[in-house]
């Protein structure tokens, strides 16, 4: 794995890069075969002295990210270490049965003896249940207009079909209070 360290406004030390390394570079231990990619760390200092960490990682069959805002920059690091660790094990049994029914003899993630904690975070995958089904015609429209029918509803997203593009679009409420949005291609 390559790491791609950067900061906005703060400086990334040599100290600081090699500790987010090492504390990342733990989850290679899940790998059969370490991923050949870039390992992206983006860390952040806000005018309130607060620090945000964001790791992203792509590999070839899922995307893992992370990001953590704390107080402490090197606690932010770990705290996102065990989050990237923990969508590990959740997702590694299905991961690696998606290759086997492709055909692909190679699995993605080897088998760590499982924990208590391990044990509970299958148990969890496995009781994934949809509980309510809706069905809606989507409606041309522009996303500020998407916006306002998110927050006549009272959700956190709502999907429409864009009226420029003619194609499906998702507008959410981001942690921020601002808003996102998802075009398709």
């Amino acid at each position: 794995m390559k790491y791609n360290v950067r900061g906005e406004n703060i400086e990334v030390t040599p100290a600081l890069r090699d500790y987010a390394e090492k504390k990342i570079s733990k989850l290679e231990r899940y790998f059969t075969e370490v991923p050949d990619t870039n390992v992206y760390v983006n860390l952040k200092v806000y005018n309130d002295k607060t620090t945000k960490v964001e790791v992203t990682i792509p590999l070839p069959n899922l995307m893992l990210r992370a990001e953590e805002v704390n107080e402490d920059m090197y606690a932010g690091i770990d705290l996102i270490a065990d989050k990237l660790e923990r969508q590990i094990r959740k997702h590694k049994t299905k991961v690696n049965r998606k290759l086997r029914e492709k055909g692909s003899t190679k699995e993605m993630f080897v088998n760590v003896t499982a924990g208590p904690k391990e044990e509970e975070d299958e148990k969890e995958e496995n009781e994934i249940e949809i509980v309510r089904t809706k069905r809606f015609d989507l409606k041309p429209m522009d996303s500020e207009e998407a916006i306002l029918q998110m927050n006549l509803l009272g959700h956190n997203f709502f999907v429409f079909t864009d009226v420029e593009t003619n194609k499906p679009a998702v507008v959410y409420r981001r942690k921020d209070g601002k808003y996102g949005l998802i075009e398709t291609n």
